[in-house]
């Protein structure tokens, strides 16, 4: 693992690192944000997933987590998006390839070889950060934002058993019933929908993912809603199912990190309530 910085911020160290990835055949960057701590702890652990045209950098740069995340002595860890690189597989539009993994592992040529998110964020970058910091792995939270809420929901859903926490800022509900979601899905997945299902957060519900509760915080002003999110599908299937979902409408907010950082402290407060010791 190789150290590209390390700066002093809120109490903390905020580092960006690079390493080798098996799952992808690349290199792959992330940020890692670790409060003061004591020598001998370890502390618990938010995953940040970012969406479409996203790096670690948008939220590390601009989404305003560290003082939150230093009260509570939470370690904040944000992975890149999809792989990135000289034969890597892209696409000249926004929403597929390089920047828009959509944290699923591919099976359709020209993707397979290497867009392999699901994997690497379920299982090779977390055994990185156990190796390397001082987390506690039984008390892991997950959010994201956008294609990046897709997959904290998602990723959540499947592994109930690991997370503790959910939450997501603008998520992709439902992939399977809007554009985004049929133009990437088949594209990475093939047309067999039944494929689709574990990567659709309304979808595993329906087919008996359960956790305790989720949280959403959503902009009524935001530009995607009504043709690509539709939360009001992910609250069906939450009541529906029993699940406790709190669903933040925003007046008058967008899908930007002024949106995101405007909630930030709220999702690092719900997540640190349920990672406490």
């Amino acid at each position: 693992m190789e150290t590209v910085s390390e700066n002093r911020s809120h109490g903390g160290t905020q580092g960006v690192y690079r390493h080798a990835s098996a799952q992808t055949g690349t290199e792959m960057t992330f940020s890692v944000f670790v409060p003061d701590h004591q020598e001998s702890a370890k502390l618990p652990v938010l995953w940040y997933l970012s969406g479409l045209t996203c790096t670690h950098a948008n939220v590390t740069e601009k989404g305003e987590y560290r003082a939150a995340c230093a009260k509570a002595g939470i370690v904040f860890v944000a992975p890149d998006t999809s792989p990135r690189g000289d034969g890597v597989a892209d696409d000249e539009s926004y929403d597929m390839g390089q920047g828009a993994g959509f944290y699923l592992d591919a099976t359709q040529e020209p993707w397979a070889q290497h867009f392999r998110m699901r994997s690497y964020i379920e299982d090779e970058l977390p055994a990185l950060i156990a190796q390397h910091f001082p987390v506690d792995m039984d008390r892991q939270g997950i959010t994201g934002h956008s294609m990046g809420g897709h997959g904290a929901l998602t990723i959540g859903l499947r592994n109930a058993d690991r997370f503790r926490s959910i939450s997501a800022f603008a998520p992709i509900v439902a992939p399977s019933q809007v554009p985004w979601g049929e133009k990437a899905l088949p594209a990475y997945l093939g047309e067999d929908r039944s494929t689709w299902r574990e990567y659709d957060a309304v979808a595993l519900i329906e087919d008996g993912a359960r956790v305790p509760a989720l949280l959403v915080d959503q902009g009524t002003a935001d530009q995607f809603l009504e043709e690509q999110l539709k939360p009001h599908l992910l609250a069906a299937a939450c009541n529906e199912a029993g699940i406790a979902l709190t669903l933040n409408l925003r007046p008058g907010y967008d899908h930007s990190y002024y949106f995101i950082s405007s909630f930030m402290d709220d999702h690092v407060v719900w997540h640190a309530e349920r990672l406490s010791a």
